[in-house]
C-alpha cells in the first residue's frame, strides 16, 4: 500500500493544531484542502483516523497513521541534512516532546538548544501524564515519572527530582510553632502546582502515616507555574514543596537562595524521572534524546540504585 507524503503531513498537523483551521494556517493551505488530504488518506486506510472534536484525537488506525507521518518527517530531514543546505526553502523538523514543568524551568531548555537545526513542540502536563501523549502520537518523547514503558516506546531512567517542605519564616511562626504536626497542617493553607499535584499530598501521606492519623486535608492555593509557585512560599500565602533541588554542583535558573524560607523537615520526596520515546530508527530523535540523558545526567541526582533502560 503507497501512502501519500502530504496527506500524512496533513494528518499531523490536524492532529499537533488541534484542528482542521490550525492544520490549515501551519501548512499554509485552505481548511478545505487540508480536509480533502484527510478524507483521501481515510479512503486509503479503510477507516477514520481523526475524531472531529475539538480537539481532534487520531482513532486507533489513526495514532498508527500518524507514527509513519512523524517518521516520515524525520527521515526527510535526515535525507536534506545529507543534501546540504541547496533546497532554499527547506525547514528544520520539529520534534513533539512533553515534559512536567519543573524539568521544563530548570534543566531541559539548555538540553534542547544545544541541539542544532530541530524546532520543538513543547507539551506541559503533570509527570505523570506526559506519557498519555505518545500512544496519540501528539508527540515522540515524554519526560514522565512512569517507568513502565508504553506500548511502542522505550523507557530510560534519566535521574531523580527531590522536594522538601518549606515555608516563609512567618507563616512558620503563625502555624507552625510547635512544628509540622498533622493537626496544623490540616490548618495551615498550603500551596499546590495544579490539582494534578501529589507532592504535597504524598508528604501529608507521610506524616500522617508516621503519627497514626488521618491524612490532614489543608485549604489550598493552586498556582500553575514553577516559578510562580516558589514565590507564591516566598510571600508567605502558604507552604509547599520546595524545589527541584539540584544535585550539589548543579544550578537551575529557578532556586535563587531564599533566605526567608525555612524546611519543616528533613523529610526529603523524591520523583524519579524517565525518558520515553518511540521506537524509531532516526539520527533526528537519537540527537534530541541523548542531549536530553546528558542534560539529566549533569543536573539531576541520580538514584544509587540505578534502572537499567527498558525496551
Amino acid at each position: 500500500m503507497r501512502w501519500d507524503s502530504g496527506q500524512l503531513a496533513a494528518l499531523a498537523a490536524v492532529v499537533a493544531e488541534g484542528s482542521f483551521e490550525g492544520a490549515a494556517r501551519a501548512l499554509h493551505v485552505t481548511p478545505s484542502a487540508v480536509s480533502q488530504r484527510v478524507r483521501a488518506l481515510e479512503g486509503t486506510a479503510g477507516a477514520v483516523l481523526v475524531q472531529r472534536s475539538r480537539p481532534t484525537r487520531p482513532t486507533g488506525p489513526g495514532r498508527v497513521l500518524l507514527r509513519l507521518a512523524r517518521q516520515v518527517e524525520l527521515l526527510g530531514a535526515e535525507a536534506a541534512d545529507e543534501l546540504g543546505p541547496a533546497d532554499a526553502g527547506y525547514r528544520p523538523v520539529t520534534v513533539p516532546i512533553a515534559v512536567n514543568a519543573d524539568s521544563l524551568a530548570t534543566w531541559l531548555l539548555p538540553a534542547l538548544a544545544a541541539v542544532d537545526g530541530v524546532t520543538f513542540d513543547v507539551h506541559v502536563a503533570d509527570q505523570d501524564r506526559t506519557v498519555d501523549l505518545l500512544p496519540d502520537g501528539a508527540v515522540m518523547a515524554a519526560v514522565t515519572s512512569r517507568r513502565e514503558p508504553v506500548q511502542g516506546c522505550t523507557s530510560t531512567p534519566l535521574g531523580l527530582t527531590r522536594y522538601r517542605p518549606a515555608a516563609h519564616r512567618d507563616v512558620v511562626a503563625r502555624w507552625f510553632p510547635d512544628g509540622a504536626t498533622p493537626e496544623s497542617l490540616g490548618r495551615a493553607p498550603m500551596v499546590v502546582f495544579a490539582r494534578t499535584d501529589d507532592l504535597q499530598d504524598a508528604w501529608l501521606r507521610q506524616v500522617a502515616a508516621a503519627a497514626g492519623t488521618a491524612v490532614p486535608d489543608p485549604p489550598r492555593h493552586h498556582v500553575p507555574s514553577t516559578a510562580e509557585f516558589l514565590t507564591a512560599i516566598r510571600l508567605g500565602l502558604g507552604w509547599g514543596m520546595w524545589g527541584p533541588l539540584p544535585r550539589p554542583g548543579a544550578r537551575f535558573g529557578v532556586l535563587e537562595p531564599a533566605d526567608d524560607v525555612v524546611m519543616l523537615g528533613d523529610d526529603v520526596v523524591e520523583v524519579p524521572l524517565y525518558l520515553q520515546q518511540w521506537r524509531l530508527r532516526s539520527t533526528v530523535l537519537d540527537r534530541v534524546t541523548d542531549a536530553l540523558r546528558e542534560a539529566a545526567r549533569r543536573s539531576l541526582p541520580q538514584s544509587s540504585g540505578a534502572d537499567a533502560g527498558q525496551e
